[in-house]
């Protein structure tokens, strides 16, 4: 196993595009529900649950070769928000550019021809990880933990918090991040024969509500 690979895919300076996202962490400060890290900690473990989880299977099943196009169907049919359905694609169309740069190869050139306007961001991510030649454990790791990574990272810009604070709330995440990734991973193989259905669709409605807000807001420090 490429475990350099996974250490670059899974780096937030891979260039994907995802330093511009906060995951919610933006609308959750502005609305109060973030506060400090005790509040982020509750944040990301929720976001972790659902949002990651369902990211992270979506990216393991990829990385087993299940067909993107059902997958980004599926990913569609589990973001009921338009905001985010936007956000995940256009995170995937840049995710694609520096997957297909950094592991030339005919998989990911297929993505950019077959799929013009974009896969979401955990297909792609899948997908890339494939092709950089990693598992679908390395997949789901990489989506379960930037689902919790980006928000801690967006607080520490939008609250001033402790880096420091923001680190201890990733490594108290980690034993739950290791049950999601697991979860994904099983759900994954499983949709391998029974279809897409058998990803999960764990549900976050707020976070979808709060994209729909953040995205009509003028002065944002991010994009999502």
């Amino acid at each position: 196993m490429n475990r350099a690979a996974l250490l670059l895919l899974a780096d937030g300076r891979f260039p994907a595009g995802g330093h511009a996202h906060s995951g919610g962490a933006e609308a959750a400060v502005r609305a109060g529900r973030i506060t400090d890290a005790a509040s982020l900690e509750a944040f990301c473990r929720g976001r972790l649950h659902t949002a990651g989880l369902v990211a992270a299977s979506l990216a393991a099943a990829a990385a087993l070769g299940a067909e993107p196009g059902e997958l980004d169907a599926a990913a569609d049919a589990r973001t009921p928000s338009p905001a985010l359905r936007d956000t995940a694609r256009r995170l995937g169309r840049q995710l694609l550019r520096a997957g297909r740069t950094t592991w030339p190869g005919g998989q990911l050139d297929a993505l950019a021809t077959v799929f013009p306007r974009g896969l979401h961001q955990p297909v792609v991510l899948g997908a890339v990880a494939r092709a950089a030649g990693l598992g679908p454990e390395d997949a789901a790791y990489c989506a379960a933990y930037e689902s919790v990574g980006g928000p801690a990272t967006a607080t520490v810009r939008l609250l001033s918090l402790d880096p420091f604070d923001a680190t201890g709330v990733l490594a108290r995440l980690a034993p739950d991040t290791d049950r999601v990734a697991g979860r994904a991973v099983r759900a994954a193989r499983e949709a391998l024969t029974d279809g897409v259905d058998a990803l999960p669709a764990a549900s976050a409605p707020l976070l979808e509500i709060s994209a729909e807000a953040h995205a009509a807001r003028g002065g944002r420090l991010f994009a999502s």
